[in-house]
């Protein structure tokens, strides 16, 4: 099983949490309605000390804030990172993401990575760094927006059983590290990196000529592509996954 009972906390609570910082939604301590089902959950938060109460709202603690940062380092490092094989011709070696400045429109980028060619390796690429896959299909989630906490009865469907079900079934089914095998993990991890940092370095080109023609803007700076040449080492993880999140 790659789904724990404690994977489940976690996840929930940090759909809580970034609703708490970043949403709207004020989470009363008599809960009434759809929030309801969430009540046993913001009590094991409060005992922990994750969130307190400030009137009749539950809010987020210093302590919770800093276990949402860590998991926004993660999930930053996930896109930047592990996102990179999620398209990955097996037979030629193909990174989907090495045409990614080829297309003009995102549906024509759906189009070419629906090709049955490519294989999510992300998958056995945590496995083969000893991280938590669970967490990374959490991720590959939150980046499809599958815990919309705009539309009605989200609540219920955080709670029940069928997201987690179904992230269990990706964990059990999606290609592991044995079957592609070590040398060739090392191989595809080192190419994937290497495409990551060629793939930022045109990103910050591309934002430099934008902020030059525009008189503005954002520019990705070199110390950031700096920050993930360590990946040229295909065993290597960032300190950032190792803290730990919630402790349950």
């Amino acid at each position: 099983m790659f789904l724990t009972t404690d994977n489940k906390k976690t996840f929930k609570a940090i759909i809580l949490l970034n609703e708490m910082i970043n949403g709207t939604h004020k989470f009363q301590t008599v809960a009434n309605g759809d929030d309801s089902v969430l009540e046993p959950l913001f009590i094991e938060l409060m005992s922990k000390g994750y969130v307190t109460t400030s009137g009749m709202n539950y809010v987020v603690t210093a302590k919770g804030q800093e276990v949402f940062d860590t998991f926004m380092k993660r999930y930053t490092e996930y896109l930047k990172v592990y996102d990179i094989f999620s398209y990955v011709d097996l037979e030629s070696g193909e990174f989907a993401f090495a045409r990614y400045f080829d297309f003009d429109t995102d549906d024509a980028w759906i189009d070419f990575t629906n090709d049955e060619r490519f294989d999510d390796l992300r998958i056995a690429v945590a496995i083969f760094k000893k991280i938590d896959p669970a967490e990374i299909v959490f991720m590959s989630y939150i980046n499809e927006n599958r815990f919309d906490t705009t539309s009605a009865g989200w609540q219920m469907d955080l709670i029940s059983d069928n997201e987690w079900n179904a992230i269990e079934e990706i964990c059990s089914t999606a290609i592991k590290p044995d079957e592609v095998g070590e040398d060739a993990m090392v191989d595809m991890i080192g190419q994937g990196s290497e495409l990551m940092i060629k793939l930022l370095e045109e990103e910050q080109k591309e934002n430099q000529n934008n902020n030059n023609n525009n008189g503005g803007g954002t520019i990705v700076e070199e110390e950031t592509v700096t920050y993930y040449e360590p990946y040229y080492d295909p065993y290597y993880v960032s300190p950032v996954w190792l803290l730990p999140l919630f402790l349950w």
